[in-house]
């Protein structure tokens, strides 16, 4: 089960990932970004693309590897996905508020991953 769980969540990396490298601004567009010059469509696929690419590989590596492998890269992504839910949590706090999606539906994704993966650890 723990393998099943840390290779599914590496699926929605890499499937944001790809997502991201071949159509940038439609990743963009439900949270009202516009992506109008290259540098602006650069950086998502950077951090969306080859980021989450980068991680899922982390987290299949993890699940197929050692205990002590296993256990480092699984923290270090969950942890990284409780912050991204900790930084929508802030900006609830200083912005209005804003519907559920793609928010707060993003926010219930991170903070699920993240306490899968910190308890699976």
């Amino acid at each position: 089960m723990r393998a099943a769980t840390v290779v599914a969540i590496g699926v929605m990396f890499c499937a944001m990932g790809v997502f991201a490298l071949i159509a940038p601004a439609a990743l963009a567009r439900p949270f009202g970004i516009r992506l109008q010059t290259p540098q602006s469509r650069s950086e998502i696929r950077a951090v969306y693309g080859g980021f989450g690419i980068a991680v899922a590989a982390m987290l299949w590596w993890a699940a197929a590897g050692s205990t002590d492998r296993h256990a480092g890269i699984v923290i270090a992504v969950g942890i990284a996905l409780a912050g991204m839910a900790c930084g929508r949590l802030v900006s609830r706090l200083l912005d209005t508020a804003t519907p559920f999606y793609p928010i707060w539906f993003y926010f219930c994704v991170e903070a699920v991953g993240a306490g899968l993966l910190i308890a699976i650890a």
